[in-house]
């Protein structure tokens, strides 16, 4: 309330943000660590010091860790991701995303994460379908012994598989989310470059 006329500014005040706002159904609440005013009620929320932002409590002993998770674009619209007051979701490898944007992702069958490849959801129903496929499309003759290196995008194992048109599947944790890559000594080499 103002001193002087009585003018209500507001219904939430931050001294620290010195930000003024009516609607108080957002349940706005003032993170230190962050340095900024969130929504959403602070019983609901806890703040990663190695992440570097606010999760909900939901995710307080299950996130994998990532320093400053939240400190970057969102890998699908590009929006600022620390201070969106869009919903956020963490994906299993760790990675930060609007809940909106994964929801389309979905819509387009794409079901891995953006920024790693990895997939972040149970995708054994689709490997069981790929399975099938594979088994019921035979490879002409002059392919049948050509084998390829792959890069398994959820376990990270390379692995020489049979060549097939279909898909390669990773010999480790049979999960059809590869890519074909150079020869294992290839790929060390390249590893330890990139170092």
């Amino acid at each position: 309330m103002c001193i002087h006329c009585g003018v209500c500014m507001g219904r939430y005040f931050c001294s620290k943000c010195k930000f003024f706002d009516y609607d108080v159904s957002k349940n706005q609440y003032h993170c230190n660590e962050c340095g900024i005013c969130r929504i959403g009620g602070e019983e609901n929320f806890f703040h990663c010091n190695k992440c570097g932002c606010c999760y909900s409590s939901l995710l307080k002993d299950s996130h994998r860790c990532i320093e400053k998770a939240m400190h970057h674009n969102c890998p699908v619209c590009f929006e600022f991701l620390f201070d969106t007051t869009k919903d956020i979701t963490v994906l299993p490898c760790g990675h930060t995303i609007h809940l909106g944007c994964v929801r389309q992702m979905e819509q387009h069958l794409q079901y891995s994460c953006p920024v790693c490849s990895k997939s972040f959801c149970d995708m054994s129903r689709v490997w069981e379908n790929l399975d099938e496929e594979v088994a019921s499309t035979p490879m002409p003759e002059m392919y049948q012994n050509k084998m390829v290196w792959i890069l398994c995008n959820d376990c990270g194992e390379i692995s020489e598989v049979s060549f097939h048109i279909v898909a390669h599947k990773c010999l480790k944790c049979k999960s059809y989310n590869t890519r074909k890559t150079a020869s294992a000594s290839c790929s060390s080499r390249m590893e330890e470059m990139i170092r």
